[in-house]
């Protein structure tokens, strides 16, 4: 259950959106397009946006319309207990989420104003709880002005790349083939899936509260990519608190980057407390949440976490498979199987879907990997139900 019976505005929905979308990740994660050029590196990230894009709005769909959290929904399709595997999971990957969001806004502030990264990872970490403490639902007031900042600022960042730099957008050399590129594009909206319900849940309208989120981050998202890029390609500088440095916004800088960490980190944060309720459910959500927030402030001042390739890989081979079968169960067979303790059949089709997943990594497809493995694995579940219905006629018959 949630901490309180308010409804969310489309409007409020979209201002939280717009803060998971700015961030310093997708940011970083936008320089690795720079050798395929602006053209094609822009085309990749529109085309994997659109792909992920329409994965996390099914997926905020589907909460937004019974009610339920991210593993609440997961229920329906795998079993009260098959579902706890997931909602494990999904608590490990947003604390990793947290640990990195908190770990790289650290270094770029450490850049600007350099007083210790772990002095910032704790300045960080401590104004994430402040968020929590204030509550999703209490947030709007604050969060207005804070969008507002962050809007003008990336304004001013994106003036700085594209306007002030003499640099050629020619492209480099490199390893990175079109689709890999397609895949690194899907896979942010990609890590958002198992939590958006968390919050369309508690939408007014679901409906125009999912979409107005999957549309406001998506574009966001994508302004984030080609900053990344367009600050590699015209400054040939990818580390953005240097960019801003040199263009004389050190304490303009200062301020994106660590409110941008916060709004961002704060919704992984919340979002494992509210899963974790899926596995214990009398724990309080918000208490789990800043637990979740004192881990991964531990986590970014004592390990590195530079590359997150690896990371983001392993987050689409376990939960594209999973929104898959979810999507295919509510939208296309209308079943429920939430008052079973398992589904099977569904824990095997994901089995399959996360090994074709990691079989097609080794694949270089134009589109990426996550779109055909979703397309097999929702396959699949339609057609083990077709075989089970004529099974049935058969024995009744």
């Amino acid at each position: 259950m949630t901490d309180t019976a308010k409804k969310t505005s489309t409007f409020s929905h979209a201002l939280i959106w717009f803060g998971a979308g700015v961030s310093i990740a997708e940011i970083l994660t936008g320089a690795c397009f720079a050798p395929l050029g602006l053209a094609k590196g822009a085309l990749a990230i529109v085309l994997g946006h659109i792909i992920g894009g329409i994965m996390l709005f099914l997926a905020g769909l589907i909460g937004g319309r019974t009610g339920r959290c991210a593993m609440e929904t997961v229920r329906m399709s795998f079993g009260r207990k098959g579902s706890l595997f997931f909602a494990l999971l999904n608590v490990l990957q947003l604390t990793g989420w947290t640990a990195i969001m908190i770990y790289d806004g650290a270094l770029a502030a450490n850049t600007i104003a350099q007083v210790g990264s772990w002095v910032w990872c704790l300045v960080i970490g401590a104004l994430i709880l402040v968020w929590i403490a204030v509550g999703i639902t209490d947030l709007g007031r604050i969060n207005q002005i804070v969008m507002a900042l962050l809007f003008l600022l990336t304004l001013v960042l994106c003036k700085v790349i594209f306007f002030g730099s003499s640099g050629s957008a020619a492209p480099t050399d490199s390893a990175l083939s079109f689709g890999a590129a397609v895949e690194l594009a899907v896979a942010m909206p990609l890590s958002w899936l198992p939590l958006i319900s968390d919050y369309t849940r508690e939408a007014e309208k679901p409906f125009a509260a999912t979409l107005a989120s999957t549309l406001t981050y998506s574009a966001v998202s994508c302004w984030m990519y080609f900053i990344g890029m367009g600050a590699a390609i015209y400054t040939g500088e990818s580390d953005i608190a240097r960019i801003l440095i040199g263009a004389g916004l050190g304490a303009a800088g200062l301020v994106i980057l660590v409110l941008s960490t916060v709004t961002t980190t704060f919704l992984d944060a919340w979002s494992a407390g509210i899963s974790s309720q899926s596995i214990v459910p009398h724990l309080s959500s918000r208490r789990v949440a800043m637990a979740v927030t004192v881990i991964g402030t531990a986590g970014a001042i004592l390990f590195p976490m530079d590359d997150i390739t690896d990371f983001l890989y392993l987050i689409g081979s376990v939960f594209a498979p999973m929104i898959a079968v979810q999507i295919a169960d509510f939208f296309v067979l209308k079943t429920d199987v939430s008052e079973k303790d398992f589904s099977a059949s569904r824990l095997v089709i994901w089995c399959i879907g996360f090994v074709v997943y990691r079989l097609l990594m080794g694949i270089d497809l134009p589109l990426g990997c996550t779109l055909p493995d979703m397309l097999i694995t929702a396959l699949l579940v339609v057609i083990w139900s077709a075989i089970k219905k004529i099974a049935l006629r058969k024995r009744e018959l």
